[in-house]
């Protein structure tokens, strides 16, 4: 027994013992008012639509989403009288669907697969087509407005700079890529010794891999972002989605935490580098959001074995984790440099 997780209400980190790792730090951004890490990004994108007076009574916000900056915009729009539609794909979880329609959001679900397999094509495709026919839709474009990766800027990175004197470590999952590029930017410029660790999923393109089938909704992309730039990253890790399940049922029976997929992920890709990191560093991974919108997908048996086949139950009683599909790759321009 490792002792229970030491959480602190007042700032909102955890601290993960699980996997060995002595100052292993998650950021809860869980407890944004719309549940995610997510609510960031969309304020700053509606705030910014605002004061370029793109917003009057006739818009109707538009956006491509797998359900959590879907949630969080339609909460603002509901707050401030906006009508919003949002564009999902099947990997939607059904609690991110009824509180985006408790909100009052319309939603329009593709279900045809783009060139790639995954659904964000697709979902894109259909903003830009409803666009030319109805002049009165704004399409905030998280993919590509630089006010995503602004909000992480101006918010998520100078917090934890200022919560932890010492940091080493920051793991950071790459799915529009806003919460990387944000803290990216900010540790090179004010914090450069701070290894900035991006994280993805195995199938997802955005780090030049090939693309694959992907069932979990959060981390990952069929199409690189636009607003991605590797430049100044220490390294990337990518992560088989059945280690990023197992990892969440992991923290949920020893830990306590009930997380997302994204955060499974993470946690994942730090276990990973558990062997390359050195025993006393200080590591922080952000955690975008809880599991309460997945007891139907990661937590659930049935869906498990239906999307990854039954192999999987024997190693998740066990703690057992598959190896790592790829080892981390260096994409900074010191090739020599190394986890001590």
């Amino acid at each position: 027994m490792h002792g229970a997780s030491a959480i602190s209400h007042e700032d909102g980190y955890v601290q993960v013992r699980t996997i060995g790792l002595s100052r292993l730090f998650l950021k809860l951004e869980s407890l944004n008012l719309s549940g995610s890490v997510k609510l960031k990004a969309a304020l700053s994108m509606i705030d910014s639509a605002e004061r370029a007076g793109l917003i009057n009574r006739q818009t109707v916000l538009i956006e491509s989403s797998s359900g959590s900056l879907g949630v969080a915009i339609a909460m603002i729009a509901a707050e401030r009288g906006y009508r919003f539609t949002c564009v999902v794909d099947p990997n939607v979880s059904d609690l991110n669907l009824k509180m985006m329609k408790a909100f009052g959001a319309q939603i329009v679900q593709v279900t045809r697969p783009d060139e790639s397999g995954g659904f964000l094509g697709s979902r894109i495709r259909y903003i830009q087509d409803a666009q030319l026919s109805n002049p009165h839709l704004l399409w905030l474009n998280q993919y590509a407005n630089p006010e995503n990766p602004a909000a992480h800027y101006k918010t998520t990175a100078p917090a934890i700079a200022a919560r932890f004197e010492r940091l080493d470590y920051l793991f950071v999952g790459a799915g529009t890529t806003g919460t990387l590029m944000g803290c990216l930017k900010y540790f090179n410029l004010h914090r450069p010794e701070v290894k900035v660790v991006a994280v993805d999923s195995v199938g997802s393109v955005t780090f030049g891999h090939p693309p694959g089938s992907r069932f979990l909704p959060g981390l990952g992309t069929s199409r690189r972002p636009d607003i991605f730039d590797p430049t100044g990253l220490h390294a990337h890790e990518m992560v088989a989605e059945i280690a990023a399940i197992q990892m969440c049922r992991v923290l949920a029976r020893s830990e306590g935490l009930l997380v997302g997929g994204s955060t499974g992920t993470v946690v994942a890709a730090v276990l990973a580098w558990r062997e390359r990191i050195a025993a006393d560093a200080v590591i922080v991974a952000i955690s975008p959001d809880l599991g309460d919108r997945y007891l139907d997908t990661i937590y659930n048996d049935d869906w498990v074995t239906e999307k990854f086949g039954d192999a999987w139950l024997a190693a998740d009683a066990a703690f057992e984790f598959p190896a790592p599909a790829y080892h981390p790759t260096p994409v900074i321009a010191e090739p020599t440099r190394r986890i001590p």
